[in-house]
């Protein structure tokens, strides 16, 4: 599975997305292992279809955003809506992986880290805000120290500009929140824990 959207995606409790095809590095062989149309929390912007009244309804994509979880945020808006959200088997897309910024850049890094946390400060409710948030400037950290392990200094400092640039705009994203934030969003407690700790490497439910 190409990494974009793979099968169709979901995301953790912490906000961490996967996909059916792809958990971190880990791709699957596509062998029509997933033959039916279902349910799912995100489609990936390469290749989904969205009703235009529905899109205008929540204000379209996060333009500062830019790039990447831009489509994750505009699903999880439209679940805490009531939307639903489908992976069509029968829909073949063919898409340049990479275009906008090469896979491994440091400013791929720091998209990923500053769009993840706005989109759950816009999104998770209201009970959960501060600890999964909290929770989650803390698995950042330790991704951090991992990059710096890996000789990936400039992917760090990345993560460190991106919870700065988060931090700078916490007021402005907070005025974004609509209610209601939905409980239900996450179908896996913890997918970091599942694939570092536990060595689970594929998809599951």
């Amino acid at each position: 599975f190409e990494y974009a959207g793979a099968a169709g995606g979901f995301i953790d409790r912490f906000g961490y997305a996967y996909c059916r095809g792809r958990v971190f590095e880990t791709l699957e062989k596509d062998e029509h292992q997933y033959p039916q149309p279902a349910k799912i929390f995100w489609a990936t912007g390469a290749c989904f279809f969205i009703r235009r009244d529905v899109y205008h309804q929540l204000g379209g994509l996060d333009a500062s955003f830019f790039a990447h979880q831009e489509e994750i945020d505009l699903c999880w808006r439209a679940f805490n809506q009531g939307y639903d959200c489908f992976y069509l088997p029968d829909s073949v897309v063919y898409h340049v992986g990479g275009a906008t910024l090469k896979t491994g850049t440091p400013r791929k890094t720091f998209l990923n880290f500053r769009n993840s946390l706005s989109m759950m400060l816009k999104n998770l409710p209201a009970g959960a805000l501060v600890p999964i948030l909290f929770a989650r400037l803390v698995l950042d950290g330790i991704a951090g120290i991992q990059f710096l392990l890996q000789g990936k200094g400039a992917h760090t400092w990345a993560i460190v500009q991106a919870h700065f640039s988060f931090y700078g705009k916490i007021r402005a994203t907070l005025a974004l929140r609509k209610a209601p934030q939905r409980k239900d969003y996450y179908t896996l407690n913890s997918i970091v824990w599942n694939y570092f700790v536990k060595g689970k490497k594929y998809f599951e439910r």
